[in-house]
């Protein structure tokens, strides 16, 4: 295969002409946000310089402590992450699950996906361990903020019904087990529907940009799938985990609904 083919500065400058025509777009259409577009691109690009010098260094200087570290801190940011997406009041139990929840389900998928899937030597390296923790732990984390919405509406548009099923004897885990399927599975949906269209509707970022470092379509085919498989993984662990212990945060020792949404 061929060399990957550097990118100047002055090639790289040139691609910011995309911003100045949404830019042009934003301001021909009187939409009055440029500055959010300034804002974020600008951020974009110092975020993406200074995590370049943080992993060139991290790269140049392998070791267990910095890979653990960093996986200490992409999961402390998901968390922060989830918290800060939900637009309702989270009890102190609630953020505990969602917390060991993520921790556990991206941990076990990572630690089995280096150690048998791909057999990395040694198995902290940290241009392997990082994008892969990122990987499932981006993804894992969008499947939980999605899994306790879910859990949470569904809490509340039939706290009724659930508090009718509670007086009449029957247990909170039979009573509100149709609304943690539905939150499960609405949770693990969009990780679903990307493995439906990848490949025909659109080449993942991780398999194109190994394809453009050089690496064999074939290769490259093989780490998307064993990647993809790997999150869907980690996203399935990480949401059942949280619905099954969420679900239980609702309730007091007296099986009584306790919701302050």
């Amino acid at each position: 295969m061929n060399e990957i083919i550097d990118i100047s500065l002055i090639q790289l400058i040139t691609a910011y002409i995309f911003v100045l025509i949404l830019l042009f777009i934003i301001k021909k259409e009187n939409i009055s946000n440029e500055w959010q577009i300034i804002i974020s691109t600008f951020r974009m690009t110092i975020q993406l310089v200074l995590v370049g010098f943080v992993l060139t260094y991290i790269f140049d200087n392998p070791s267990i402590f910095l890979s653990l570290l960093i996986l200490l801190l992409m999961e402390i940011f998901a968390i922060q992450n989830i918290y800060s997406r939900i637009d309702k009041k989270l009890s102190i139990n609630l953020k505990k699950v969602i917390a060991i929840a993520i921790f556990i389900g991206t941990s076990i998928s990572l630690f089995y996906f280096i150690l048998i899937v791909i057999n990395l030597k040694p198995w902290y390296q940290p241009q392997y361990f990082i994008p892969l923790a990122g990987m499932l732990i981006g993804n894992s984390m969008t499947g939980i903020s999605l899994g306790i919405e879910g859990l949470i509406s569904g809490i509340k548009d039939n706290t009724q019904m659930i508090e009718n099923a509670l007086m009449l004897g029957g247990k909170p885990k039979i009573i509100i087990k149709g609304i943690s399927s539905r939150a499960f599975y609405n949770a693990i949906l969009p990780t679903i529907n990307s493995m439906l269209g990848m490949g025909i509707v659109f080449l993942p970022g991780m398999m194109t940009g190994q394809i453009l470092a050089g690496a064999a379509p074939m290769i490259a085919i093989k780490y998307q799938i064993a990647i993809m498989l790997g999150i869907l993984g980690s996203v399935t662990l990480s949401v059942y985990l949280m619905i099954k212990w969420g679900a239980k945060s609702f309730f007091n020792d007296r099986a009584q609904l306790e919701i302050d949404l």
